[in-house]
C-alpha cells in the first residue's frame, strides 16, 4: 500500500482511468470529493466501477462518516463484496469502529475490512483504540481535517503535525495496522510530495494518500528502500551473522556499531524487497 489514489465518486470517466498510473490501490470517494446532491448517483457509480475494475486493481470506497446523514445509505447502497475494503473517515474510538462493523455485517459485508481515518484531535489521541480493532487493517492521517479540528495553522514544514503523525505511526504499529500518510494538496509540487513521503517513511508509514495520478509514481519510489540502503542492509546482515558465529553480538561495520536492533532494521529493509 505505497500509493493510494483517490478519485471523486461522481465522475465515472475519472474512475475508469484509475488503473493507468499503477497505484497500489485506489479509493472511490463518496465523502469530501462528492457534493451532497450527487451522493446517491455516486453510490451507483461506485458499485458499478467496483464490479468492473476490482479484478484489475484493489479498490476501496470512502463512505461518509458515522455522524453524517449519508452513512446508512452508503453502507447499504454504495458498497459491494468485490471491494478490497471500506474507508471510514474521522473515527475516534473502538466503539465507533464497532458501530461500523455492525452496519457492515448487517448489510452482508462481513468480508470488508476497514481503513480508518484518523483526522481529528480525538481520533489521533485515541488512535490505538481504533487501530487495535481486528477489522481495522489500515489507517491514514488526515492533516487538513486534523488542523481544522485543532484550530491550528498549516505550515510548509509540517511541524504542526509532527506529533500527530508520530502518534498515528505508533498507533498503527501497536494495533497491527498499515499506516498511510496525509495528502499533499498542491499536486504540482513533486518536491514537497517526495520530501513528505521520506518524512512519513521515517515515521513508520508504509505509503501515502495521492490525489493526482502524477503522485503515484513518486509514492511508489519513495516508500521503497534505495539501492544505497539495500547495500548497507546486506552488508550489515552478513557481517552481523558472521559476528554472531564468532561469539560477538556487537560489531563494527564501516565505523558504525551494529548490534541486534541495527541488524533487525537491516533485515526489515531487505524484507521489503521480497
Amino acid at each position: 500500500m505505497k500509493s493510494l489514489l483517490f478519485a471523486p465518486g461522481n465522475q465515472p470517466d475519472v474512475l475508469a482511468k484509475l488503473p493507468r498510473s499503477l497505484p497500489s490501490a485506489a479509493v472511490i470517494d463518496l465523502e469530501d470529493a462528492t457534493p451532497p446532491e450527487q451522493k446517491e448517483q455516486a453510490r451507483q457509480i461506485a458499485v458499478s466501477t467496483a464490479n468492473q475494475l476490482a479484478t484489475t486493481l484493489p479498490l476501496l470506497v470512502r463512505i461518509n462518516g458515522l455522524d453524517s446523514p449519508w452513512f446508512g445509505e452508503d453502507i447499504t447502497h454504495g458498497l459491494t463484496q468485490q471491494l478490497a475494503g471500506v474507508v471510514v473517515p474521522k473515527l475516534t474510538s473502538a466503539a465507533e469502529v464497532a458501530k461500523v462493523v455492525d452496519a457492515l455485517d448487517n448489510a452482508g459485508l462481513a468480508n470488508l475490512n476497514i481503513m480508518a481515518g484518523l483526522e481529528t484531535v480525538a481520533g489521533v489521541v485515541q488512535a490505538v483504540d481504533v487501530t487495535s480493532h481486528p477489522r481495522v487493517h489500515w489507517c491514514y492521517f488526515g492533516a487538513e481535517d486534523y488542523i481544522a479540528d485543532l484550530g491550528g495553522v498549516r505550515r510548509p514544514d509540517n511541524l504542526e503535525v509532527l506529533m500527530a503523525r508520530s502518534q498515528v505511526g505508533q498507533a498503527a504499529r501497536l494495533g497491527g495496522a498499515v499506516a498511510l500518510d496525509m495528502v499533499v494538496t498542491d499536486f504540482s509540487d513533486d518536491q514537497r510530495f517526495t520530501r513528505e513521503s521520506q518524512e512519513a517513511r521515517a515515521l513508520g508509514f508504509a505509503g501515502k494518500l495521492c490525489i493526482h495520478p502524477r503522485q503515484v509514481a513518486l509514492a511508489n519510489e519513495a516508500f521503497m528502500p534505495s539501492p544505497e540502503e539495500l547495500s548497507w542492509a546486506k552488508q550489515v546482515v552478513e557481517a552481523y551473522q558472521k559476528g554472531l558465529s564468532e561469539g560477538q553480538a556487537s560489531i563494527a561495520v564501516n565505523g558504525e556499531m551494529v548490534d541486534e536492533p541495527v541488524a533487525r532494521r537491516a533485515r526489515a529493509l531487505l524484507d521489503q524487497t521480497k
